[in-house]
């Protein structure tokens, strides 16, 4: 009887610990990261330099090597959201930085809207970041 409950005991131990190692990591959600406005300054006619952050919410660490996969810019802030510009990528220039080029063919709000994977994250992050281009 006792060897009955010993061997009882340590397979239903062994089971929780086997389940403790095959259960699933907690992911973060996308919610848990932000885009924030760095900078954004004229790059000659009718172009600006916009240089985000990508941040996590809990502390605002930067979030280094996303993969920024969807750009959009266009005058929906200044009630124009048909007026769009092309995006370029630049090289950012600290780590959890992205730097792109909008052709910002007149003066106003602009809005830059992206979409990043975060490395080792399921979901898609994605914002709107707004910022005033000058001519």
């Amino acid at each position: 009887m006792l060897s009955k409950l010993l061997r009882a005991a340590v397979l239903s131990t062994g089971a929780a610990i086997a389940t403790a190692f095959l259960t699933p990591a907690a992911f973060a959600a996308a919610s848990d990261y932000r885009f924030e406005l760095a900078s954004a300054r004229p790059a000659g006619p009718g172009k600006t330099d916009v240089t985000v952050r990508l941040v996590r919410a809990r502390d605002g660490g930067p979030v280094p090597d996303a993969v920024i996969f969807q750009t959009k810019a266009d005058m929906a802030p200044a009630g124009m959201p048909t007026m769009t510009g092309n995006v370029a990528p630049r090289a950012g220039q600290q780590p959890g930085t992205y730097r792109f080029q909008v052709d910002t063919g007149m003066a106003g709000g602009w809005a830059l809207t992206l979409s990043a994977k975060v490395q080792g994250e399921p979901e898609t992050v994605r914002a709107t970041v707004n910022f005033n281009a000058a001519q």
